[in-house]
């Protein structure tokens, strides 16, 4: 019922900056919560930002806040997670993903985004 494609990976340089995109499709993508997860190799997969449909309520993990902003386009039905300030450790996959109702875990979340790879040198 959503579909979530995914992109804007790459690599870059601690400090540096990037913006990650997601692109939905699916009747229930305006009323659904939106989140960005991430994943990095031999650890769980994160919450690191989600915003309600209706844009008023946002959370942050605290590793990022203050560095990363998530934000969405309704018309577009697009997605957004700028970072700034980069550091290695944000190295990971990240992922979209959407679920009716807003859990950390992300196991509870219903639909995922086919994942981005973001690697930041130091």
């Amino acid at each position: 019922q959503v579909q979530l494609v995914e992109s804007g990976g790459g690599l870059v340089q601690a400090g540096g900056s990037l913006r990650l995109s997601c692109a939905a499709s699916g009747r229930a993508f305006s009323t659904y919560v939106m989140g960005w997860f991430r994943q990095a190799p031999g650890k769980e997969r994160e919450l690191v930002a989600a915003l309600t449909w209706s844009g008023g309520t946002t959370y942050y993990a605290d590793s990022v806040k203050g560095r990363f902003t998530i934000s969405r386009d309704n018309a577009k039905n697009t997605r957004y997670l700028q970072m700034n300030s980069l550091k290695p450790e944000d190295t990971a996959v990240y992922y979209c993903a959407a679920d009716p109702n807003f859990t950390t875990r992300a196991t509870m979340w219903r639909y995922w985004g086919q994942g981005t790879q973001v690697t930041v040198s130091s």
